[in-house]
């Protein structure tokens, strides 16, 4: 249990709760308990699936500046590396992921939520990689995992301009996936994930990693590593479950143990 990280976990879902008054901003111990709670979700057996939340008022207004306003070159190398590790942490979470974004989500913030799979934001929700305006670019995986998200054209907008982008805009743009009024964020979120909390977890997994590591490789490697994913799952329980309950009750019917 960190200090301004904790994981709370209901029945199979898991909440990375963000707790650091008055908007998250993710200062170096807030970022080392993150890549634990990321740990954490993913060794879990018990736990299917995540959302990432940060209260009710604001998600995270980003990495502290404070932090770095003072900041050299090598003070960077070092702690941007740790950064990102913390982050990749997060997208390497074997499960189905949920970023419930309300308030702000802007710089770092942001950068977290594009580690989830899906995004859920408030209506008064506001997001965006104000970098710029302080004379650096984002450095937690926004220029890398933006443009693969929603396209290149309309990230560098974002990034180039450091504009704050609204929930309509972020819904129409494909930058989140649902929008609800802000009070309803978190809520949505679990009702997001909570189909994939009696899922097959195995095959959930090799989904999720079939598909985050072929988007980094050549159509040949991504099929390679499709192939080897699939072939892989018929060595689990939940396979024979599935296909048994196919054939004997018809689609959507199995059980799934999660082995």
């Amino acid at each position: 249990m960190g200090e301004f990280v904790r994981v709370e976990i209901d029945q199979a879902i898991a909440t990375i709760r963000l707790d650091r008054p008055p908007v998250n901003a993710l200062n170096a111990q807030a970022q080392a308990e993150l890549a634990d709670a990321a740990a954490q979700v993913s060794n879990d057996p018990q736990v299917r699936a995540a959302v990432i939340y940060g209260g009710q008022k604001n998600f995270a207004a980003g990495v502290d500046i404070k932090d770095m306003e003072q900041a050299s070159y090598a003070d960077m190398a070092a702690s941007g590396r740790r950064l990102q590790d913390a982050f990749t942490a997060v997208a390497r979470i074997g499960k189905p992921v949920v970023a419930a974004i309300t308030g702000y989500a802007l710089g770092g913030g942001l950068e977290l939520a594009l580690c989830a799979d899906f995004r859920v934001a408030g209506e008064g929700a506001r997001v965006g990689q104000p970098e710029i305006l302080l004379g650096v670019i984002p450095g937690a995986g926004g220029t890398q995992r933006l443009p693969r998200l929603i396209g290149p054209a309309r990230a560098k907008d974002i990034i180039f301009t450091g504009r704050f982008v609204g929930s309509a805009e972020a819904l129409a743009i494909g930058l989140v996936d649902k929008v609800v009024p802000d009070g309803e964020v978190w809520p949505a979120a679990l009702d997001m994930v909570a189909r994939y909390a009696t899922g097959p977890a195995v095959a959930l997994r090799a989904a999720k990693q079939a598909i985050d590591e072929g988007l980094d490789a050549d159509l040949d490697t991504g099929l390679e590593i499709e192939r080897l994913h699939f072939a892989g799952l018929f060595a689990t329980e939940d396979q024979r479950a599935g296909m048994r309950s196919f054939v004997e009750n018809g689609p959507g019917k199995a059980t799934f143990a999660g082995r």
